[in-house]
């Protein structure tokens, strides 16, 4: 059937205006992934970044149609995988596992090439790790408001191990003296496991130990939680107060993971693996690999990931500079 003369003007109508209008974009690229994605953990495998990391990972390969690919680039204390994923191109296929190591290296370290403000967007926190104030049993304090105290008391009596200078728990420890107003001196050790032996043999009498270090040996009767230095209670030992209930109004320390991103990584697709990743965080079976690793998940906003970054660099930036810490 021949087309009426009224559809042959619409159409010619139709044909000018479109000739006025700007040329249609091509069609779509394949909807994200169109190929494996990488998650660089800047740690060694079997650590509690790249626990929880491919924990938080592995049901993104049930949710997309391309793999979740894990590498780890560790050295320097996560320097060396933070600058990789700096140079990598902003298009979404890699991503760092941040850790509290990178808001606290731009406080010790002059001679660091990315910055983790400028060169990263943040996609959102993964899991926390608490720490909790342990003693050696000898010791006569039963709560913090006691160890305190006895600190004040008996100056210079007191030490506390940690997994070594700058980290995490030799930082809580430093936040602790600040606040406390108490000046128990650090002994730094080359991982957690050596700090827990000798708090074990009593050559040391107070340690801020990560969850899997201190659980099992408070759980023994062999040492003491007296404080968790996270905002609520944790899960992991739920009858420990934390410390800012316990006498020291306003404390927290804790270590945790979180995704970043190469600045001008499109937002939308940041959206969108946020999104995909809060949704394996927030299943159950998910959440209980994870606390059973010695970690809690912790999902949230790019917005609210890229806030609590600012604020661990200036409050650990303050501890550094007041207890005059340096790195070799």
């Amino acid at each position: 059937m021949q087309p009426t003369r009224r559809r042959l003007l619409t159409s010619a109508a139709a044909l000018a205006a479109g000739s006025a209008l700007p040329a249609l974009p091509a069609l779509a690229a394949d909807p994200f992934p169109a190929r494996p994605v990488t998650f660089v953990v800047p740690f060694p495998p079997g650590g509690p970044v790249d626990t929880t990391a491919r924990f938080a990972t592995q049901p993104l390969d049930k949710l997309w149609p391309q793999a979740a690919i894990i590498d780890n680039r560790a050295g320097a204390g996560g320097i060396v995988g933070a600058q990789a994923v700096a140079k990598a191109r902003p298009d979404g296929y890699t991503y760092l596992f941040a850790a509290i190591h990178h808001t606290v290296l731009p406080s010790l370290r002059s001679d660091l090439t990315y910055d983790i403000q400028k060169d990263f967007v943040p996609v959102g926190m993964a899991a926390t790790f608490p720490i909790f104030l342990v003693v050696h049993p000898s010791l006569p304090v039963n709560n913090v408001a006691e160890l305190i105290a006895y600190a004040k008391a008996n100056p210079g009596k007191l030490s506390f191990s940690s997994s070594g200078t700058g980290g995490g728990t030799h930082l809580a420890g430093e936040l602790f003296n600040s606040m406390a107003g108490t000046d128990i001196m650090h002994v730094p050790y080359r991982g957690s496991a050596p700090a827990m032996a000798d708090l074990l043999g009593g050559q040391v009498q107070v340690m801020f130990a990560d969850g899997p270090s201190a659980v099992p040996h408070v759980q023994a009767g062999r040492i003491r939680a007296l404080g968790v230095g996270y905002p609520e209670r944790s899960r992991m030992m739920p009858d420990v107060p934390t410390i800012a209930e316990s006498g020291v109004p306003g404390y927290e320390a804790y270590s945790w993971s979180g995704l970043v991103a190469p600045a001008g990584t499109p937002q939308e697709i940041v959206d969108k693996v946020n999104a995909d990743m809060n949704q394996g965080l927030n299943d159950p079976a998910v959440a209980k690999r994870i606390l059973d690793a010695g970690a809690e998940v912790s999902p949230g906003t790019p917005a609210e990931f890229g806030k609590f970054i600012d604020d661990e660099i200036r409050k650990w930036g303050e501890v550094i500079r007041k207890a005059n810490i340096t790195v070799e």
